[in-house]
């Protein structure tokens, strides 16, 4: 099952929602997470001007040449240089600025600065990155905190995708302009981008497989309505024998002790056994492969789905809830044309079973087609009305659809029926999870509070309730200390929960606590289970590593190279 989060007027909501959906927004995911409370530092540089990123720097003077001075001789030439800029004559500007820099005293060193960074925009239009890089540098060396260097060399590095050196200059200009520069921002989030998708090809390769915490074993299973094999699992009709128990008889033993490491063993046992001996091959294919879908081994999952799918002689339940995992597992790889087709197929063998309108709303909703998830999750309520989770969900798309449309009426009638599910399904957590997060959406935070403590009475082993207290807190009361003592109760209480290091990383970005932060994603990485999202982690991180090395290497923001909490 999927969660949504987000949140009303406060600094945390926009981080939040970034965090939950991925949405990028104006800015982008990664430059909500190194916003900072500091106030910009500048070198006041006079009668400079910065109106746009191709733009020189114009300083004129009228003085007589026969009483020129050296430094008056070098002003004119670049005065003369930007007028065969602004002609389009690159090639001259470059000639008329060389002049300059070359009888240019060294003391005068913000002149010099923009003499090198008036150059390196004349080589930037003939696309000589190498040469824009170096005459930045230069600039850079005269001017440290020259913004619009910075900023020219970060587009360089860009274009020849030097992308880590790329992001250190694009977060530096973020830094000094107090994140008010929008074309920054845009750059900013693009490189991030680039450079975890980078981060997160290299990591993929060597990851090894990890089962999640038992609390999302759990809550992956129980989102399935019509699973013939979980159904399997939760009923004890087969003999287990007088305790020598082997292959799928075994994995079904280590699923209600929750001894979830012993299932792909257990599984590949009855699946090595001879077809005679095996009485539940394609149960135990369903099974491992679901576990390996949960560690992260999607190629072995897609291949026992694969196994079941072409089968012959496979029940058509097992089949249909294989294409809906398989189709799921295809979403999360980013290949939507063929979860698609999955849950089309699902459909035309067995068009009355729920679950395939449940996960194929999730679907919708991920794909920002609400009115499609709409009528998905009306469709797997109307065939399966008593089951919890495809009724929240469909509360909760109602919502979104409402707020997308602004239909008052509709508004009102999801909430209450949210309130109504709350009732009838009392004792599912989900339920006041999903209409917490709601609430809080809206700032009703008392009443978001409340749900949240009820999750907690039937849940009190789950860890993401405890985050999502700890993300209504800063919204509510911006009590950071009491909401990093939610997250860190959360990660004490289940090691393995990804959300709760990744929200804790944001905000102890918030804090300036950015070595704490790179830690916590870096955890957060290791229990990641998809290149997506190990490349949405890694975002964070290398933002959060960037703007250590920039507020040290700058000397600004000192309250933001804190390591402690």
């Amino acid at each position: 099952m999927s969660s949504v989060n987000s949140g009303g007027g406060t600094p945390f909501p926009k981080w939040q929602i970034a965090l939950a959906l991925g949405a990028t927004g104006a800015i982008g995911l990664g430059y909500w997470y190194l916003r900072q409370q500091s106030k910009p530092v500048s070198v006041k540089k006079p009668n400079l001007k910065d109106n746009n990123s191709i733009s020189i720097e114009d300083v004129s003077e009228d003085v007589d040449k026969k009483e020129e001075t050296v430094f008056q001789q070098s002003q004119r030439f670049k005065n003369e240089g930007n007028v065969q800029f602004k002609k389009g004559k690159f090639d001259e500007a470059i000639s008329l600025y060389n002049k300059a820099i070359e009888i240019c005293p060294e003391e005068q060193r913000f002149d010099l600065a923009t003499y090198y960074q008036n150059r390196a925009a004349a080589y930037e239009q003939l696309k000589k990155w190498s040469s824009v890089i170096s005459d930045c540098t230069k600039a850079l060396e005269f001017n440290e905190k020259y913004e619009k260097a910075l900023f020219r060399r970060a587009k360089a590095y860009e274009a020849i995708k030097d992308w880590e050196n790329c992001l250190d200059d694009i977060t530096a200009v973020c830094l000094l302009q107090n994140f008010q520069n929008q074309n920054a921002l845009l750059l900013a989030d693009r490189v991030l981008k680039e450079l975890g998708k980078q981060h997160a090809v290299e990591a993929m390769k060597n990851k090894k497989p990890t089962l999640p915490s038992k609390q999302f074993i759990k809550t992956y299973f129980m989102s399935f309505s019509e699973d013939p094999v979980y159904k399997s699992l939760l009923s004890m009709e087969e003999p287990v024998g007088d305790g020598n128990l082997s292959g799928f008889l075994r994995a079904k033993v280590a699923f209600a002790t929750e001894q979830f490491d012993e299932i792909i063993p257990a599984c590949t046992e009855e699946i090595n056994s001879s077809e005679s001996e095996s009485h539940y091959i394609f149960e135990a294919l369903s099974l491992r492969a679901s576990f390996y879908l949960l560690s992260g081994a999607h190629k072995l999952a897609l291949e026992d789905f694969k196994t079941i799918i072409e089968a012959i002689d496979v029940d058509s339940k097992l089949k249909v809830n294989t294409l809906i995992r398989r189709g799921s597992l295809y979403m999360q790889l980013e290949n939507t044309a063929d979860c698609l087709k999955d849950f089309s197929t699902a459909i035309d063998i067995a068009p009355e079973v729920s679950d395939i309108y449940h996960h194929r709303g999730q679907v919708n909703l991920l794909m920002n087609k609400t009115e499609d998830a709409r009528k998905d999750f009306d469709k797997a309520v109307a065939l399966n009305p008593n089951f919890a989770i495809a009724v929240v969900q469909k509360c909760y798309a109602d919502y979104r659809y409402a707020m997308l449309t602004q239909n008052a009426d509709m508004l009102i009638k999801s909430l209450t029926d949210f309130n109504k599910a709350t009732t009838r399904f009392s004792t599912y957590s989900e339920v006041y999870v999903l209409y917490g997060q709601v609430l809080t959406e809206r700032q009703e935070f008392q009443e978001a509070e409340k749900l949240y403590l009820k999750a907690l009475e039937i849940e009190p082993h789950n860890a993401t309730i405890l985050v999502h207290r700890g993300i209504l807190i800063l919204q509510w009361t911006s009590d950071i200390k009491k909401a990093v003592d939610l997250m860190n109760a959360a990660i004490e209480l289940d090691n393995k929960c990804e959300f709760a290091y990744e929200t804790l990383g944001t905000v102890e970005v918030q804090r300036g606590n950015l070595v704490i932060a790179v830690e916590l994603f870096n955890k957060a990485i290791a229990l990641a289970r998809t290149e997506t999202e190990v490349t949405h982690l890694f975002s964070l991180r290398d933002a959060a590593i960037s703007q250590l090395k920039v507020t040290t290497k700058l000397g600004i923001g000192p309250q933001l190279l804190k390591s402690d909490v």
